[in-house]
């Protein structure tokens, strides 16, 4: 019967508990989803999954405001740099972790092809390229924790659509006559509905963008 030394043994539990630490880390880091802070401070983009590709769009800016007034397509001069398409139907390369794709400048109206790896779990690399040359790139900080995949990142349109029967669903199934008999329990429905719509008025002005797949610029062309 073979022995092992104490300090094999030790180490060998050790690698064992240190792998799955490291696999952990490293699939979280090959996460690009999420919100990014840009080099210079003055916008997030949002990247999401969306029809099997990565897409990133512009989720918040330090100026609001802006217009894409450079844009070499006159009709689109005038739409708002909020919610703007700019990482473009990156696909995931083969054997890495870097997806690769187009990236729009709204600063020179140009479109570039580009490529994002995410670092670590907190920092990703973009990089964009002129014909192949001229490359430059910078490095986004994490914003936001990863946007887990789902029917609405995955399918847009589909999401959408299942959603409408429901509501029309409710609609004729109206209880209405039978509490106004009682008309002092009238007030507190209108109090608890204002509520709501309150609360979700003030969800959507604090996320404008949401669900970046339901955007018609991206659902229109990933469906």
């Amino acid at each position: 019967m073979l022995h092992c030394p104490r300090n094999i043994v030790k180490t060998a539990v050790y690698v064992s508990l240190l792998l799955p630490m490291t696999s952990a880390t490293a699939a979280l880091a090959a996460d690009p989803t999420g919100d990014w802070r840009v080099a210079d401070g003055v916008a997030n983009i949002r990247v999401a999954q969306c029809g099997g590709s990565m897409w990133g769009v512009v989720a918040w800016e330090k100026e609001p405001g802006g217009r894409d007034r450079n844009n070499p397509d006159v009709s689109k001069q005038n739409r708002p740099t909020l919610g703007m398409p700019i990482l473009l139907d990156m696909k995931k390369k083969p054997g890495t972790d870097s997806w690769e794709g187009q990236v729009y400048n709204a600063k020179d109206g140009q479109t570039y092809s580009s490529s994002i790896t995410p670092i670590d779990a907190d920092h990703l690399e973009i990089k964009g390229c002129v014909l192949g040359f001229l490359c430059g790139g910078e490095t986004w900080t994490r914003y936001a924790p990863p946007i887990p995949s789902s029917p609405a990142n995955s399918m847009a349109k589909g999401a959408a659509k299942a959603t409408a029967p429901k509501t029309t669903a409710t609609a004729p199934a109206h209880a209405a006559p039978r509490t106004t008999a009682t008309a002092p329990a009238h007030a507190a429905p209108k109090t608890t509905s204002t509520a709501t719509a309150t609360a979700k008025g003030r969800a959507q002005s604090a996320d404008p963008v949401g669900d970046i797949c339901l955007l018609p610029d991206i659902a229109g062309l990933t469906h």
